[in-house]
């Protein structure tokens, strides 16, 4: 049987983006073709270069179209890559909304074409990905036809994040996974950990990743003295990730938005207690002070506040880790939950070629 090809549109070096299309390889046998915009958005100069090429794409997706002759396309982030892929003329067309409006920067003066794009790609898109719960109250308010959502994470691989912690017991050992970028907050963690140090309390803070803001956090770190305790490991492998989050007991996250984050469900399947930003993109997931704690946005004073309740609160948390590695093993196993995608994936082209 002639093996599908998917055209996947999309920044291929994402985990996310990695991890959908390795799923679908691994549980739908599919071959994947990629394209995605080479522009960096790392400047003022960049975007505007980066706009330019987002109008040009339109040809070059069509001349891949033309060589490689897809079965479907497949797209993330509805305001870019979802609206190329339902502009691209291939049925079925699939994309997923990453964030919980992917309407982002909210303060931005290209909110309003951003909108007009979003509801094009939801009109022409055959399935559209929720891949939570956060992300329906926007479709809903946009008019989207839930029919057509299909509500489900991609899940994690269970195998490679296991619930052998090894962190110590006696010691705050705290990890972050995030992004360098300025909407991860990285610097309220660092001021919520130098009032742990002004208190005499035993930490180390793992913080992995690279990112625009890694000069500026080390520096940070330095004026708070508490360099000595915080480990900036910069870029690593993905490998390397599940070793870094068993030898840790906290994982903390501070976003001003969030969609569905697989950084989050790492940690919980890892047996680290969860510390994350009062949003509704964590709330899907964390209850305050039932399995992990949620802190008001730039809060450092209550982070370091509810750090020490839970650290101090031991039962509590061996319970709570207890019970997110079930949650996780029940509705974010990345071989159930890809199995259940890929197979939709196939019953949408076999119903477009009839």
């Amino acid at each position: 049987m002639k093996k599908r090809k998917i055209l996947f549109l999309g920044e291929s070096y994402r985990a996310d983006a990695i991890t959908w299309m390795n799923g679908l390889k691994e549980f739908g046998d599919f071959e994947i073709i990629g394209w995605e915009l080479k522009t960096p958005n790392n400047s003022i100069y960049n975007r505007i270069l980066r706009i330019l090429e987002f109008k040009l794409a339109y040809f070059k997706i069509r001349k891949i179209i033309r060589q490689q002759q897809p079965d479907m396309v497949i797209a993330e982030r509805t305001t870019s890559y979802g609206f190329l892929a339902a502009l691209s003329g291939i049925k079925p067309a699939v994309i997923a909304q990453q964030g919980k409006t992917d309407l982002w920067p909210e303060d931005s003066i290209l909110l309003p074409l951003k909108k007009i794009i979003q509801n094009y790609a939801f009109k022409r898109a055959t399935l559209i990905h929720a891949w939570g719960p956060v992300m329906i109250e926007s479709m809903t308010k946009a008019n989207v036809n839930m029919d057509k959502v299909l509500v489900l994470p991609k899940g994690i691989d269970l195998e490679k994040f296991k619930n052998k912690n090894t962190a110590n017991p006696e010691k705050i050992c705290a990890i972050v996974t995030r992004s360098l970028s300025p909407e991860y907050r990285h610097e309220i963690i660092l001021k919520a950990f130098a009032i742990l140090h002004q208190k005499n309390i035993d930490f180390s803070l793992t913080v992995v990743g690279d990112g625009i803001r890694l000069h500026f956090l080390k520096q940070l770190a330095q004026n708070l003295q508490i360099e000595t305790k915080v480990i900036f490991t910069g870029k690593i492998p993905n490998t390397a990730l599940p070793a870094l989050l068993q030898e840790s007991n906290f994982y903390i996250s501070m976003p001003v938005t969030e969609g569905v984050s697989a950084s989050l469900f790492e940690a919980m399947a890892s047996n680290c207690y969860p510390i994350v930003t009062d949003i509704p993109g964590n709330q899907s997931w964390i209850t305050h002070r039932k399995n992990g704690q949620l802190i008001a946005i730039d809060d450092f004073e209550i982070l370091a506040e509810e750090l020490i309740w839970s650290f101090k609160k031991s039962t509590h948390r061996n319970e709570a880790i207890s019970n997110n590695r079930k949650f996780i093993e029940d509705n974010a196993d990345y071989k159930i939950n890809m199995k259940i995608i890929a197979d939709k994936y196939h019953e949408l082209i076999n119903a477009s070629k009839n």
